[in-house]
C-alpha cells in the first residue's frame, strides 16, 4: 500500500503540531513547576533543618518550616509571574505560570515539613521526625530528577547528581548552622 503525497503531508503536520503541543506545555506548566519543586525541595532544607537542630523541637520546626514553604511558594509565584508576559517567549500566561510555581515551591517545602508534626509525645519524636523529612528529601530530589529526565531530557543519573549535590549542600548548611 502506498501512503499519498497528500497523506504524507498530513503526517508531517499532525507529527509538527504534536511537538508544538509538547513544547507549549513543558513551557507553560512543566517548566514552572519543576522550578517551584527545586526551589521549595531545596531552598527550605536550611531554614527547616537549622530549626530542627537548633531547637530540637517538632512544634518550632513545623512552624518555621509552615512559613519558609508559604512563604517561599508566595515569593516563587510573583517572582515567576512577574519575569515574562509570555508574549515574547510563549511561555504562557504570567498568573498560571504564577500559579503552577507557587503552589509546586510550597508543595516541595511541605513534604519535608510535615514530619515535624508528629507530637513531642511520641518516643524519640524528633528523631523519628528528622529521620522521616530525611527520606521526604530523597524523594523529593529522585522525583525532581526523574522529572527533568521525562520532561528535560536530562539523563536520570546526571539530573539526580545535580540535584542531590544541590540539596545535600543545602541541607548541611542548615544542620551546620542550627547545631552551632
Amino acid at each position: 500500500m502506498m501512503i499519498s503525497p497528500a497523506q504524507d503531508a498530513l503526517d508531517v503536520t499532525a507529527a509538527r503540531d504534536a511537538a508544538e503541543a509538547h513544547r507549549a506545555f513543558v513551557l507553560r506548566y512543566v517548566q514552572p513547576g519543576l522550578a517551584g519543586l527545586i526551589d521549595g525541595s531545596v531552598s527550605t532544607l536550611a531554614p527547616i533543618f537549622a530549626a530542627a537542630f537548633a531547637t530540637h523541637s517538632n512544634g518550632a520546626t513545623f512552624l518555621v518550616g509552615l512559613a519558609a514553604s508559604f512563604g517561599a511558594g508566595i515569593s516563587m509565584g510573583f517572582t515567576e509571574a512577574l519575569s515574562d508576559d509570555g508574549q515574547i517567549t510563549g511561555r504562557g500566561t504570567p498568573w498560571m505560570r504564577g500559579l503552577v510555581c507557587g503552589v509546586m515551591t510550597t508543595v516541595g517545602g511541605l513534604g519535608h515539613t510535615l514530619p515535624y508534626a508528629i507530637p513531642a509525645t511520641w518516643p524519640n519524636a524528633f528523631g523519628v521526625a528528622t529521620a522521616l523529612a530525611i527520606l521526604v528529601v530523597v524523594v523529593e530530589l529522585l522525583a525532581i530528577a526523574a522529572i527533568r529526565t521525562r520532561y528535560m531530557a536530562t539523563p536520570f543519573w546526571r539530573a539526580a547528581m545535580q540535584v542531590v549535590l544541590g540539596g545535600a549542600l543545602v541541607l548541611l548548611a542548615g544542620i551546620a548552622i542550627g547545631s552551632a
